[in-house]
């Protein structure tokens, strides 16, 4: 138990060479991200360069996940964007202040969720779910970085529809030097991912345009640059709001949370798995729930898992959190000495960079698996796309949870209900007069007593009637009061019918349920539903199976 909270786990001196390497491919890839993921959240670009250092190493030090890498990310800056639109200017001292502020709720919601286990609840973001909305969230982003390429000027905090629509008018004001530069920047990068995964092309890219921008004077003819960057620390400071604004920032800090949850934990979850090592989802929340806070006291903004630059880094080799810490190292010096070298890169470069990242987010290729899947899931996720593109991140994930209850409660409303044999396979149609045992493969609670009974009674109706019924219980894992409601009426009813009930294969913790409702009195229990069947072909028994059944009437 000790090694699964040990600092750095994975670490040893032999890979320490190939960790602190993989940490300069993190910097180069995470420096020209995070200054767009900034830019798409409303802020400036050190907010996304402060978000590479107290915070990464805060999560690095406390996380169980020994690859999982924490960051800003597109999904992240697109929710702080909409949700903090309606509160203030993009771009203002008060806007900054609330991002700041988002993140530091989030970090206490992630601490809650931790200290009373409360990770289950990401899993009502299924993974349709999380594909439609997380799609809808990339292609909003795609409309503003689409801009940003071809020169026309909107308004990056407007709703989709808007977006999409100064996109169009304003093609006619397109600027055909960000056109080329936009081009250049994107067959580099495409051709680069296919050909020489291990070069930081995303760096390459910047440092180029960059030049070309210098000497070229692409500036005075209308190509957007960065602009200067303040230089020197990350300063500890509280963001001070009064406190209508804190309670206003709450909803859109859950769904930032429940997001990162449900993704973090997955793709933590799934890296350990492939990689061999265990991994704590309540360490991790707390170690997301740190970093949130210390991004929030620290001028970031709220951090998210990269699922993008965790893999770029699994496929190197890196297998610590140590390259976390150095590219935290390296934007520190970057931060110090260097910022002059970001002041003219140029805006279409970066929103190249942008565009490349989130193409695979859209989730194309998802959707249309689950159409051939499931067409219920699909509409689930196309609901949530469209929901996150019209409705807003906030209303789009409050869908999301809707139709995940909606999709629960109509699978737990019809489970599986059969008639088997003596071995538990599927019988067939039982005989009249005989014995029949019913599998009812759910628990028994309110969404699906209704199913239960109906299903009992339609045996009970045959004629001639079944001898006896036996319920397999092996997957009813729990009943509620509702259930148990059911279950009683279905008792009475064949008794008030002569037809004999039994159950068979019943758990120990059902069994002590079905005792504390009294739902066991004039009901034989077996072990097995061969059993079951011998005995009731035979007749009653002339004792109960065990202490808990009473003689039958």
């Amino acid at each position: 138990m000790a090694s699964r909270f040990r600092v750095l786990p994975g670490l040893t001196a032999r890979t320490a060479v190939r960790e602190s390497l993989a940490g300069v491919t993190l910097l180069a890839l995470a420096v020209p991200l995070n200054i767009g993921y900034a830019q798409i959240a409303g802020l400036p670009a050190t907010a996304g360069l402060y978000a590479l250092i107290l915070p990464a190493v805060v999560y690095a030090l406390l996380v169980s996940s020994r690859q999982l890498i924490a960051s800003p990310d597109a999904a992240a800056a697109a929710l702080v964007a909409s949700s903090l639109g309606g509160l203030a200017v993009a771009g203002g001292a008060d806007y900054a202040t609330l991002a700041l502020a988002q993140a530091i709720i989030g970090g206490l919601m992630f601490g809650l969720f931790a200290l009373f286990r409360l990770g289950f609840l990401a899993n009502f973001l299924s993974k349709p779910i999380l594909i439609g909305f997380v799609g809808g969230l990339a292609l909003d982003i795609l409309v503003s970085q689409l801009a940003k390429m071809l020169g026309v000027k909107i308004d990056s905090g407007a709703e989709f529809v808007d977006k999409l629509t100064a996109l169009v008018s304003g093609l006619g004001t397109a600027n055909v030097f960000s056109i080329a530069l936009s081009a250049g920047s994107v067959v580099a990068l495409l051709v680069g991912r296919r050909f020489g995964r291990q070069v930081p092309w995303a760096l390459a890219v910047l440092v180029v345009s960059t030049i070309v921008v210098v000497t070229t004077g692409l500036e005075a003819r209308g190509v957007s640059v960065l602009g200067p960057i303040e230089a020197g620390l990350p300063t500890l400071s509280w963001p001070v709001l009064p406190w209508s604004s804190w309670l206003a920032l709450i909803p859109s800090a859950l769904a930032l949370t429940m997001v990162t949850m449900a993704e973090g934990l997955l793709v933590s979850r799934n890296y350990g798995e492939k990689r061999g090592y265990s991994t704590d989802p309540n360490r991790d929340l707390l170690a997301f729930g740190a970093a949130n806070v210390a991004a929030g006291v620290s001028g970031g903004f709220t951090v998210g898992s990269s699922t993008s630059r965790t893999a770029a880094l699994d496929q190197i080799g890196s297998r610590t959190q140590l390259p976390s810490i150095v590219a935290a190292v390296g934007t520190l010096l970057l931060l110090v000495f260097g910022t002059a070298l970001l002041e003219h890169i140029p805006s279409p470069a970066i929103g190249a960079i942008v565009a490349v990242a989130i193409l695979p987010l859209l989730g194309i290729g998802e959707l249309r698996r689950l159409w051939s899947a499931d067409r219920f899931e699909f509409v689930v996720g196309a609901v949530c796309f469209l929901g996150a593109l019209l409705l807003g991140p906030i209303l789009g994930i409050l869908l999301a949870f809707v139709l995940a209850l909606v999709n629960l409660a109509q699978r737990a409303a019809s489970p599986a209900i059969d008639t088997v044999g003596a071995d538990g396979a599927a019988a067939p149609r039982p005989t009249p007069g005989e014995p029949v045992i019913l599998r009812f493969a759910a628990p028994l609670f309110f969404a699906n007593a209704a199913s239960f009974e109906r299903a009992v009674s339609d045996l009970a109706d045959a004629q001639p009637p079944p001898r006896a019924i036996v319920l397999d219980l092996e997957a009813v894992t729990d009943i509620d009061v509702t259930g148990s409601e059911s279950f009683a009426a279905v008792s009475k009813k064949l008794r008030d019918g002569d037809i004999r009930l039994a159950i068979t294969r019943v758990r120990p913790d059902l069994t002590e349920r079905l005792d504390h409702f009294g739902l066991l009195e004039g009901v034989i229990v077996y072990a097995t539903n061969r059993d079951a069947l011998v005995g009731e072909q035979s007749g009653p028994p002339r004792t109960a199976a065990n202490p808990g059944d009473a003689e039958r009437s």
